[in-house]
């Protein structure tokens, strides 16, 4: 495909909040967009460890993008030449947008993630649920006292978001939805770890709610373990110093990198491998390519835009705008980002909210979460399986995605 043809072509690589942003807000544009993605479907991270945790399926969260995606894998990208490479298939482009996020980060130990998976993909999620429920059968089947303690012991390696909604939704699981289920194994003794390096939970959210979700969390019979820097990690155990926690299941939440593809943008990136970008989210040597998302490191009025599905849709939109102006030669501006404030759920009833200054926790704050999310869900589809699906969670305590499916490579 040539960009001599009649109209500019716009090549966006990533099929999640930043790309869809953009891909829609270009819909009307005199352009022609191709949409690049490892997968068939867009997928609403926020709810993954729903899926992880057998609350939700795999499809309550995603929405097929089959319609307007090119499922590949893109190996390599020549801003110089201005190609896009998918193995022996090359494209070229008139304007590139790269929104391809971030994964895991083991901060040198790579070797971790056999034992302490991270989760972002649905894979990923539909790896650790099926060992999540394989635990509490080993145990159940286990005769020895330890080692049935050890299947009913859980660590959750960081305490961002995710890891407070894990750990606090694995106790919900332990003390709630499986606690009559088992003859020998008893739920209620499950122990759920969180283990944070820092001096407390949710750093990025303001130090009184911190203080409240902790709270909340060891109300909920969740061990909280602070200023602790994981040291080693088996498939039975975490090390923190000194101090070992046995346990056979470990779920990595601690830190994530930005995707591999930024590094070949031929531009400065900071030490997480973001790009650093000019204000308006393109390349300062190339005004045609813009990164967004997770990959982008951009400073917003004294404060890095963070990485979060708001301001992805928001930087989305933005190029997508920088892209008209520019074919309109018109001068392009800078990124505002809007926070519209942040939320983080615990449990049933249980979550803290900053919106914009107003501090809310407990109940209020979880059922605004609870509205938030279901109105940014992609499709009325998707939206009327969440909202069953959690209201048949709140009334019975259960939940309906626990089949067993596929091997366990973690056993």
């Amino acid at each position: 495909m040539s960009s001599t043809t009649a109209l500019p072509h716009v090549i966006i690589i990533g099929g999640g909040f930043g790309g869809l942003s953009a891909a829609r807000a270009l819909r009307r544009a005199p352009v022609r967009i191709t949409l690049i993605d490892r997968t068939n479907h867009h997928l609403f991270q926020p709810l993954l460890y729903e899926v992880a945790t057998a609350g939700l399926s795999g499809p309550d969260i995603a929405a097929p993008l089959r319609h307007t995606v090119r499922m590949e894998t893109v190996s390599s990208i020549d801003v110089a030449k201005k190609r896009v490479s998918m193995g022996d298939d090359v494209m070229v482009y008139d304007y590139l947008i790269v929104a391809t996020g971030s994964s895991h980060a083991y901060f040198g130990h790579d070797d971790w993630a056999k034992d302490a998976p991270g989760m972002k993909t649905m894979n990923d999620a539909l790896a650790i649920r099926r060992h999540i429920l394989n635990a509490f059968e080993a145990a159940e089947r286990e005769s020895d006292p330890a080692k049935r303690a050890e299947w009913l012991s859980f660590v959750v390696i960081g305490a961002g978001p995710t890891g407070v909604e894990l750990a606090g939704t694995l106790a919900e699981i332990a003390h709630h939805t499986l606690a009559n289920e088992f003859r020998v194994a008893d739920p209620h003794q499950a122990q759920i770890h969180l283990v944070e390096a820092g001096p407390r939970v949710l750093a990025s959210m303001p130090a009184d709610l911190s203080v409240k979700a902790q709270q909340q969390l060891e109300q909920m019979q969740v061990r909280v373990h602070l200023n602790s820097a994981v040291t080693g990690v088996g498939e039975d155990h975490v090390q923190i110093g000194e101090q070992r926690i046995n346990a056979r299941t470990l779920v990595w939440a601690a830190g994530v990198a930005a995707s591999s593809l930024g590094r070949q943008l031929d531009t400065p990136c900071d030490r997480a491998g973001r790009v650093q970008v000019s204000p308006d989210l393109s390349l300062p040597q190339h005004p045609e390519v813009f990164v967004i998302g997770d990959l982008a490191h951009l400073v917003d009025r004294g404060k890095p835009v963070p990485a979060l599905s708001p301001a992805a849709k928001q930087m989305g939109a933005h190029a997508a705008q920088m892209i008209r102006e520019r074919m309109a030669d018109r001068t392009t501006r800078g990124f505002r980002y809007k926070d519209y404030g942040s939320f983080a759920t615990i449990g049933r009833g249980k979550a803290v909210a900053d919106l914009r200054g107003i501090h809310l926790s407990g109940v209020v704050a979880w059922w605004l979460w609870l509205v938030v999310h279901i109105f940014f869900l992609i499709g009325f589809g998707n939206r009327l399986l969440v909202t069953t699906g959690w209201a048949w969670s709140y009334l019975t305590w259960q939940r309906n995605a626990r089949i067993i499916v596929g091997g366990d490579s973690r056993k």
